[in-house]
């Protein structure tokens, strides 16, 4: 039993450590941030909690049924990881040769803001949750994590489940908090630091997208 507990924790910690650089909870804040800024407290938060229950989702039925899922339309990781790394490509560029003004933005009505709130409903899933919060990485990931201990038997399976759905659970956690407290970074940095801060994340956001399609690339062609 102490072995048993001993290897939960040793393979939380794994997981939790592998999730945090490709989920990114912190950086992908600042992505979605342009995104959340015209919902009031109350439509933010269920706004996050859509995000955050849609990414747990994402992480479980990849956990479970991932790679059969894979198996299932011909499909492996660099595939994967090409579409998503292309997809994130495309969301920084939008983002580097948008052209809004915020200022009409942050001056229109309740009138002009209710059809706001029902087209953040239908970015919350794309773009928001997948690929940005959980993307290409992150599957990546979690069938590398499924596989460790695949062959063991069915309680020390269970036990490895666990151990990285709960670490799912800890990911999940960090982007409700970071996601729900953009406001206060907006506040802080200011609208004309934001418009700079955006500008550097969309940057930052091609580049990673660029590397992950490069990746898938380079894996499909090893």
């Amino acid at each position: 039993m102490a072995s048993e507990v001993h290897n939960f924790i040793h393979l939380l910690f794994i997981g939790v450590v592998a999730l945090f650089p490709v989920v990114n909870p912190i950086g992908t804040a600042f992505v979605v941030m342009p995104y959340l800024s015209q919902l009031d407290k109350a439509g933010k938060k269920q706004a996050v909690g859509k995000i955050t229950l849609y990414a747990f989702c994402i992480c479980t039925v990849t956990l479970i049924a991932g790679e059969w899922v894979l198996k299932l339309f011909g499909l492996s990781i660099p595939v994967v990881q090409l579409a998503g790394g292309i997809m994130i490509c495309k969301m920084g560029w939008g983002f580097l040769t948008s052209d809004k003004d915020d200022s009409a933005d942050s001056s229109s009505d309740g009138d002009v803001a209710a059809p706001k709130h029902k087209n953040i409903d239908n970015l919350l899933f794309y773009p928001l949750t997948f690929p940005l919060t959980t993307g290409a990485g992150t599957i990546s990931v979690l069938l590398t994590l499924s596989a460790h201990g695949a062959d063991a038997d069915l309680r020390q399976l269970a036990f490895n489940m666990a151990a990285i759905l709960l670490a799912i659970v800890v990911m999940c956690v960090l982007v409700y908090v970071f996601y729900l407290n953009t406001q206060r970074i907006e506040r802080y940095l200011g609208s004309q630091g934001e418009k700079i801060f955006n500008r550097l994340i969309a940057f930052f956001i091609f580049c990673i997208g660029l590397q992950i399609a490069v990746a898938g690339l380079k894996a499909l062609f090893a």
